[in-house]
Parts: structure tokens; sequence; C-alpha cells
């Protein structure tokens, strides 16, 4: 999960090229760095890892255009992702596209707490993996301790993240290049292929099988266009949106790979979370594992706030247009949105309750974290696609073509990321979409407006259906968490 910089520069300032393209960088690089070794060294191989993040180089790059490409043609539509769906796809498919951000920026929430406190369990050995009681416990204060401090008028402020930039670009550089100076040639082939070896099926099942930690560790990509409003020179937001965009994913790609380079892959799946720091450590002993473990703390805790007050407006933007409960829009005299802020503290605390059925409890919250933020994601691909397809804003037809290919290849990108994710992860967020219908009702009949059309109510009856089946999945076995 990204972490979100604070907009450094009043309206109506502009950013040069190389300060346009760290601020991409910036709000690229989060928490889930930090876990790639292990989620890598559980699915595949090298050959897996290069597949996948070529697969997901191409496909996130194509979905930051759909996004700058949509912030320019629709600048009006501002009050978030999911609006995009709105305007696309109708009121009530807008709707779960905001319940959908929302329950996943509270899941990389929960994710945040899980490493934390997995994180210091080299000095609380209690905390265990992030989700035993005592972990839980204080995770759940941790929840409530920001809300309050968000409540009280506290801001993300420059100064805290530019430690945190800091905090956590600096051990990672360093980690990959005394990993790669202790890179064994021999260890790097040895892993080349994966434990299941050479074929094509098991190639693609092991590519597939990270696909979901790339989602995770490029959220927030979408934030990338908000910075390219900045640019001081219109050509400069290509150029920084790719330039930022390469220079984020060859972090990630070297961090992955450089592992292989040192530990067997068996290994890689055996460490503890957060496994850069075990991989460190192999390499130079306890030190490394400190500097990383610190890295980890103080970078997440300072992404925390802002990501706090964001789980929050993904619920009190749609409610200030009438897209959700008037109640949700309510603020306090420090202009905090303090019931939206509830409901997002509520649900990040049910999560973490959850975590104590969770089977591998950090892998579970990720990858939850990235299901849910899919159909958001394929919702503005798609509603990009829409918009090459009906020429709505290209009247002129000057890059109709260019963008068609964009949104066409980034919609299928995340059809398939659908499909990696896997029923069980769509079950799940049926759970969580079905019983949040109530604020959709509730917005509808407060503006006295009819509360399903005909196709509404079948998108509606089939996410029930799913949640029911979800449900009794859970309670039979047949779907484990």
């Amino acid at each position: 999960m990204t972490s979100t910089e604070p907009r450094t520069q009043e309206a109506g300032q502009k950013v040069s090229l190389p300060t346009l393209t760290a601020m991409v960088v910036g709000s690229m690089i989060g928490s889930g760095v930090f876990l790639l070794p292990r989620r890598f060294g559980t699915e595949t191989g090298v050959a897996g890892a290069l597949i996948a993040w070529t697969v997901a180089g191409a496909g996130m790059l194509m979905l930051a255009f759909v996004f700058q490409r949509l912030a320019t043609r629709k600048p009006l539509l501002d009050a978030g992702i999911f609006a995009y769906a709105k305007a696309g796809f109708g009121d009530y498919v807008g709707f779960n596209s905001a319940i959908g951000y929302w329950a996943s920026a509270c899941a990389g929430n929960t994710s945040y707490w899980v490493l934390i406190t997995a994180t210091m369990s080299a000095v609380i050995p209690a905390f265990g993996a992030g989700d035993t009681v005592l972990a839980v416990v204080v995770s759940a204060i941790g929840v409530w301790l920001f809300a309050f401090l968000v409540m009280r008028g506290v801001r993300d402020a420059a100064v805290i993240n530019y430690i945190v930039t800091i905090a956590k670009v600096v051990p990672i550089l360093m980690f990959i290049v005394i990993v790669a100076i202790a890179f064994e040639a021999d260890v790097f082939a040895a892993n080349f292929w994966g434990t299941e070896g050479y074929s094509f099926g098991a190639l693609w099942d092991q590519a597939t099988g990270t696909m979901l930690i790339t989602v995770f560790v490029f959220l927030g990509i979408e934030g990338a266009s908000v910075y390219s409003r900045m640019a001081r020179k219109r050509e400069d937001v290509g150029r920084a949106t790719v330039v930022g965009f390469l220079s984020v994913l060859s972090v990630f790609a070297l961090v992955t790979l450089v592992s292989y380079g040192v530990m067997p892959q068996d290994e890689l799946a055996g460490v503890s979370q957060p496994s850069m720091a075990s991989v460190l450590e192999s390499v130079v002993g306890h030190w490394g594992s400190v500097l990383i473990r610190v890295g980890v703390i103080v970078s997440v805790l300072g992404a925390y706030l802002a990501w706090t007050l964001m789980a929050a407006e993904v619920l009190y933007i749609p409610a200030r247009s009438d897209d959700m409960p008037r109640f949700l829009a309510r603020t306090n005299r420090h202009g905090a949105p303090v019931t939206a802020l509830v409901m997002a503290a509520a649900l990040t605390s049910l999560l973490l309750v959850a975590l104590l059925f969770a089977s591998y409890a950090l892998d579970f919250m990720l990858d939850l974290t990235a299901a849910l933020s899919l159909i958001p994601y394929l919702l503005a691909a798609a509603y990009a696609l829409k918009l090459t397809a009906t020429r709505e804003t290209y009247g002129d037809g000057k890059s109709l073509v260019p963008d068609m290919v964009i949104a066409g290849v980034a919609t299928v990108y995340t059809l398939f990321l659908l499909y990696a994710a896997g029923m069980d992860k769509l079950l799940l967020s049926c759970i969580l979409y079905a019983p949040a219908a109530a604020l959709y009702v509730k917005a509808r009949r407060e503006r006295g407006l009819q509360v399903f059309r005909p196709a509404e109510a079948v998108l509606f009856a089939v996410i029930v259906i799913g949640a029911v089946v979800g449900v009794v999945s859970l309670a039979t076995g047949a779907l484990e968490i």
C-alpha cells in the first residue's frame, strides 16, 4: 500500500519535472515493498517473478495513463475515483465503487497495524505475526487514537512526510545495494524456475499467484494524476508519470530479484514479515534487521495519519454530493468528518478482530485490500473505454485510437486481476457490499428518489446472492480466511 504525501504546493504554484517525478515516486512507494521477498518467495521463482512484474508493469502503467486522461478529459469529476463509475454506469454502480474503495482503504489500514505489530514482535514476542489477541487489542487502540487525533484537527504535516520519505527510501536503497553486492549466481540460478520446475502451466500459476501483491504495492497509483495537475509544462505530465512509474517498478522488481540471489526460495517463503528485514539480516547480521524494522515503523506510522483521513473522506465526499446519507457529511468544529471517521475506524476494528480467525493474517489482509480495490479500478478503466467508444470529449478525433488502446488494455488487465484474485475474494467482497446497500437506500430516500432502477435491482440481487453464498461457505468451512 502506498503512502499519501501532502500537497506541498499551494494552489496556482507549479512544479518542475524532477520535483513532479519525485512526488509521483513518493506517492507510490509505501509499506508493501518491505513485504515483497517473502510474498514472491512463497509463490514463484525468478522466471515467474519476471513475468509477474512485466505483466503488472504494463497493466499498471496503462491504468496510470487512464487516470491521467480521465483527469484531463473529465476535470469536473473530482470527487474521487467513484465519480467515474457513477458517470459511466449509474448511481448504484458508483455507490458500490465508493464502498469498495472505502473498504479497501480500511483493509489497508488494518494491514498497516498488522505490519507494525509483526515488526515489533522482535521486541515484544507476544505480538506474534500481528494476529494475536494482544496485537489486535493494541492495534485497535491505535486505530481509535489516530481517529481521535484527526477529529481534533491534526493533519499530515510536511515535516512528518520528509521524515517518512527518508525513513522508507534510504533503507530500501541500502537493501538493494548491500544484497546486490552479496548476490550469489548459483543461488539465483537454483531459484530460477521455482519449486514447481519448468513448464508453461507452472510458470503461469506462479505468476498469477503474485498478482494481488503487485496490486497492493501500486495502490494509490491514481494519485499520480493528482500530482500531474501541478506540472509547470503540460508535456511534463506524461513524462513524470512514465519516469516516476518506471522508477518505482524498478525498485519493486530489484527488491524481489536480488533477494533470490542470497536465499533459497524455500527459505524466503519461510521468513517472517517484514521479509526485507530477514533477508538483509541474513547478509549483514542483526543490525540489518533493526534498520529495516525501524524504517518500516516510522514509514507506516507516518503514512497512517493521512490514510486515516483518506478512509473517512471516501465516505464524506460522496455524502456531500448526496451519494451517501447526509449524516456522513457531518463535521465537528475542527472541520473533521467525525461520523465518517467513526465508521472507518469501526470497520478497521472489525477487520482486526477477523484476523484472529485468519490463517495468515498479513497475507490475507493484503490480498483483501487489493481485491477490494479492483472493482473501482475496473470501473474507471471501463469508463475511459466507454468515452472512446462514444467519442465523448473526442470531438476532434485526436488521441482517440491511442486512448482506446490504453483503456482497453487497462480494462483487460483489471479483469485478469479479478480472475487471479479468485472467487473467494469476490464472495468476501459481496459480504461487505450487500449490507452497505442500506446506506444507498437511505441516501436515495433522503433525496426522494427511486431506490433501484430495474438493472440496479438485478445487480443488488446478484450481490446479495454472492454474500449469502460467502457467509454459508465461511460457516461450512468451504471458504477459509
